[in-house]
């Protein structure tokens, strides 16, 4: 009989909640087994548990994706279990407060950029190195960009920031891995319906000032999307992909 190939490993960062957590449990359903990192242990490891219990393999590290000795933890730990890395998905981010950027504290401009960049940049980089050196060679980054990485909404700096350079890591990726076979794409979602973004079906502010709730996306279509990335060959890619409600103000916003 033909030997079964083995799962392939995929990596989800802020897995304990939201996008995170629903693209987990689509890739486990896809027969990936699934490394869940985040802060917060707890969730992941129920997580885990729920996983285990439906004949699925996770496994829940707590990470801090800011810190980068917890990052070298975190993948020492998927190398000494599973000696490769076939997909990471960059989703772990964090907001600021909507108000006037003088009146944001520099602490909070700080937390953005430290989670939402430098995170992104220290996972990507331990997985580009993981890929290179792994046999065989390659494995496909996603990073969970926005559509602020194109268009802000009012009193956004820090997290439009943010999501520009993320859309800049993701392309210097795509073009430095192609000697390694690693390839690199971004998913830019609007209005996903999570526990996070729930607040905004109540309504958010527009450029012309006004408050309006917006149209919402059912967070399973992000999920969805992100599993069809990851199921193509290496040899095919998706730089970029917008996963948005239809009717969100992002064409004609402002």
């Amino acid at each position: 009989m033909p030997s079964m190939s083995p799962p392939k490993i995929a990596l989800v960062t802020g897995a304990a909640s939201g996008i995170g957590r629903a693209t987990a449990l689509a890739l486990l359903q896809d027969g990936f087994t699934v490394v869940l990192a985040g802060r917060r242990l707890e969730p992941l490891a129920a997580l885990a548990a729920q996983a285990l219990a439906a004949g699925q393999q996770a496994l829940a590290v707590a990470t801090d994706v800011r810190d980068p000795d917890s990052v070298a933890a975190l993948f020492a730990t998927i190398e000494a279990h599973y000696g490769r890395l076939d997909l990471l998905f960059n989703n772990a981010g964090v907001n600021a407060p909507a108000v006037d950027m003088d009146e944001l504290p520099f602490e909070n401009w700080k937390n953005v950029m430290d989670t939402n960049v430098t995170g992104v940049y220290l996972c990507a980089r331990a997985a580009f190195g993981l890929m290179k050196k792994q046999r065989p060679q390659g494995g496909r980054i996603l990073n969970n960009g926005s559509i602020s990485a194109h268009t802000p909404r009012p009193m956004t700096c820090p997290y439009t920031a943010s999501k520009h350079a993320v859309l800049g890591i993701t392309k210097s990726i795509a073009l430095d891995g192609r000697a390694f076979n690693i390839v690199c794409g971004q998913i830019d979602i609007g209005n996903a319906l999570t526990e996070l973004s729930e607040r905004m079906t109540r309504g958010v502010r527009q450029a012309n000032g006004q408050i309006a709730a917006e149209p919402m996306l059912d967070v399973q279509h992000v999920a969805d999307a992100v599993r069809y990335v990851a199921g193509l060959p290496l040899s095919a890619n998706v730089l970029n992909l917008t996963v948005m409600a239809s009717a969100m103000p992002f064409v004609g916003r402002g």
